[in-house]
Formats: C-alpha cells, structure tokens, sequence
C-alpha cells in the first residue's frame, strides 16, 4: 500500500513569517494538529501544537509579535506520496515522530500521514502497533 492512499490530503500551509497566534488560529479553525511551514513555494519546516506550547508559550515569547519561523521545527520529516506505508511507517520510528509531511514529485505538499492514519486506514495492526511501540519508547529527539 502507498502513502497516498492513505493520507490526508488536501493540506493547508503557514507562511514562515506568520505569527504563531496566526498559525495557532488557522489550526484551532481546520481542528489540525500541526501545519506545514512555507516560504516562497518552498516547504523549510513544520508548526505543531507541540512548537507553539513549548518554544513559544513556555518561553515566554509574545504570540502576535513571534514569527513561525522563530519557533517551528525546521528539521522538515517527509516522504513521498508513491512510498510504501512500510517505508513511512520506518520514517516516523526512527525520528519519533507522528506524522510526516507528503510531497509530490515536485516536492510540493500534497497530504500528511500520521500514525493515527497507519492505525485507523492501513488496515495493518501490526504496522501500527510497532510504530507506537517505538514512539513510546524513552528518548531524547534533538528538534
């Protein structure tokens, strides 16, 4: 089975120099979890909940003056639309993390797959049950 086939597509993006209480409000509106960052037609990173709580909040940064680019994960995971699920699913094991951005042959984003994705559309428990079991695993990600 193919990425594409399973993931969500149809995606949004941020513009990098979007605030993150801008970036905040576009997820809080599309009920999404994390967006793909922008600058110039070109993908340089990702905003999640995850960046917008601890490098912004807890850091004390002001939301409405503080860039994306300030606080998103620049170390960009992705894998192509045509991969296999398989090769996904290792992506997200060994960087653990939940989801991967999805480009096309131009690489430009096209979806997102995330592990809720590989458990509930795969149909590979599995697949699924190994993914989770290794983003459960103790572990100090340098992001």
């Amino acid at each position: 089975m193919l990425v594409k086939e399973i993931m969500t597509s149809g995606i949004e993006t941020v513009d990098s120099g979007a605030t993150y209480d801008e970036a905040a409000r576009k997820m809080r509106s599309l009920d999404v979890g994390s967006l793909p960052v922008q600058e110039e037609n070109n993908v340089v990173g990702i905003v999640t909940r995850r960046d917008i709580v601890f490098r912004g909040i807890a850091e004390g940064l002001e939301p409405k003056s503080t860039f994306v680019s300030e606080i998103m994960t620049s170390e960009l995971a992705c894998c192509s639309e045509n991969e296999s699920i398989d090769e996904a699913a290792h992506i997200m094991e060994s960087r653990h993390i939940h989801r991967l951005v999805v480009l096309n042959g131009e690489n430009h984003p096209v979806g997102i797959i995330s592990l809720s994705d590989l458990a509930v559309k795969a149909r590979n428990e599995h697949l699924s049950w190994e993914v989770l079991e290794q983003l459960s695993e103790p572990s100090c990600p340098k992001r």
